[in-house]
């Protein structure tokens, strides 16, 4: 077999990116967009030593899985990988995942599979979208979202996955640029203003916020674009972000308000959180709810406990926890996040949470080692890279009696809970919860106890 060679696969499994696996005389090649249960034409794109890539060129026969997807530009976007699969098949696919994760990489060959939580429609879910802005070919202006490995812009302004907000903003902007022939950033040259747009919106509040990220301090004619972008409803905070760096980072460190609020406003269950535009905040959330729910029924609350929620963001845990807790201590490396998470304290009138700004290794041996500050439950949410080994070890010298590991990755879950076994933790529960319908990312709740304890 070499490259450009066409091939017919029986795609008989699927890796954990969404790609469909055929096999050629038991050479396995990985076919983007292909659902387990088809048969495919397709064409060898590169070949690896013990496996390669080929491209989905027509579908023989289609797999019961296999639904139409509903977005015109699905197969050319890096967004949503599993969006030819039915959604009850992605929700088996996403409980494989994580059951084999925790299995191969977390040594638990005893779990039972984990129950996921989906959703009714998995569509418009996205209350967060960057849109990066380019320049195509014919030298026009053009937004959208990059296709899959690559920085090429796919021209789009509607996606199925986002609020409907989201198409009048862009060509509000679109106009602008182009009335005012205003440059799109150039990755290469380094030249051009605009970069991305950030839109965010408060689901239960209808709020929006809109920030240009800008390879420069000033966007021309503001004012116009200000009253353009008011005539939307909702519309509560316009900002700026200077990121005049050469880098693939979306956002730099200053952000300067235009109009309105520096913030939004959201609410999940009974907590109002206020959101900054370099704020963490979950980007589903009904799923959210469901989400923290979970990690709360995990920490078994009764009302007296001491609770350190590691990697806390703007406080979302935080201060759920705090409803059933003595007492809260967050710490999150983001100082911007917690002066939301400090705001957000005092909208909701809760006094039993306090936020520490620094690295969680280095925050929690402090506290704990100098200061003497105990957990009687730990909750964990850290990012995709998981939890730092020093953190991990400074949780089990705290001895706490129950740890809830929140994580959207599970491998890195499971790295993380097998270090916890070998000091002394085990998994008790396992729930997953599908906060990226048509993606295949999923999130993982784990509630780890002391070992030998029931």
């Amino acid at each position: 077999m070499k490259k450009d060679d066409l091939v017919i696969l029986n795609i008989e499994d699927m890796s954990t990116e969404g790609e469909g696996i055929g096999k050629v005389d038991g050479f396995a090649l990985f076919v983007k967009d292909a659902v387990q249960g088809d048969v495919v034409h397709a064409k060898v794109l590169k070949l690896r030593k013990n496996y390669g890539y080929a491209r989905l060129m027509e579908v023989l026969e289609p797999s019961p899985l296999r639904v139409e997807p509903r977005c015109p530009h699905a197969r050319r976007c890096g967004g949503c990988q599993l969006q030819a699969m039915s959604y009850e098949a992605q929700l088996d696919f996403k409980a494989d995942k994580v059951w084999n994760n925790l299995r191969r990489i977390g040594g638990l060959t005893e779990l039972e599979r984990p129950q996921i939580m989906g959703m009714e429609d998995p569509w418009r879910y996205r209350n967060k979208a960057q849109f990066p802005f380019g320049t195509d070919r014919e030298g026009r202006i053009v937004t959208g979202f990059y296709a899959a490995r690559s920085h090429t812009i796919i021209p789009c302004t509607e996606c199925l996955i986002g609020v409907e907000e989201n198409r009048p903003i862009l060509e509000k902007i679109l106009s602008h640029m182009e009335k005012y022939s205003i440059p799109a950033y150039d990755e290469q040259s380094g030249e051009g203003l605009l970069r991305h747009v950030l839109i965010r919106k408060g689901f239960a509040t209808g709020e929006l916020m809109v920030c240009l990220i800008l390879n420069g301090r000033r966007f021309p004619a503001m004012g116009e674009m200000v009253a353009s972008l008011c005539e939307l409803p909702g519309m509560t905070s316009i900002s700026v972000n200077v990121n005049m760096q050469n880098t693939n980072v979306i956002m730099g460190s200053e952000t300067i308000l235009v109009w309105g609020q520096a913030y939004i406003t959201d609410t999940i269950g009974d907590i109002r959180y206020q959101i900054s535009p370099r704020s963490f905040y979950q980007v589903n959330p009904l799923q959210t709810e469901k989400l923290y729910r979970t990690a709360l029924e995990f920490a078994d609350l009764k009302g007296n406990e001491t609770v350190w929620d590691l990697y806390c963001g703007i406080g979302t845990i935080s201060l759920f926890l705090a409803q059933k807790a003595g007492q809260v201590y967050g710490v999150e490396v983001v100082p911007e996040a917690i002066a939301d998470a400090r705001r957000n304290v005092a909208l909701n009138g809760i006094g039993n949470v306090e936020f520490f700004v620094g690295k969680a290794e280095e925050v929690l041996p402090e506290k704990y080692e100098r200061e003497g500050i105990h957990a009687d439950v730990i909750v964990v949410d850290p990012p995709r890279k998981g939890c730092d080994e020093a953190a991990l070890e400074t949780m089990a010298k705290m001895q706490p009696e129950r740890i809830v590991c929140v994580s959207c990755d599970s491998a890195t879950l499971a790295r993380d809970v097998k270090r916890l076994g070998e000091l002394g933790y085990e998994v008790r529960r396992v729930r997953a919860c599908d906060m990226f319908p048509q993606g295949v990312a999923v999130e993982t709740v784990a509630l780890l106890t002391k070992s030998g304890e029931a």
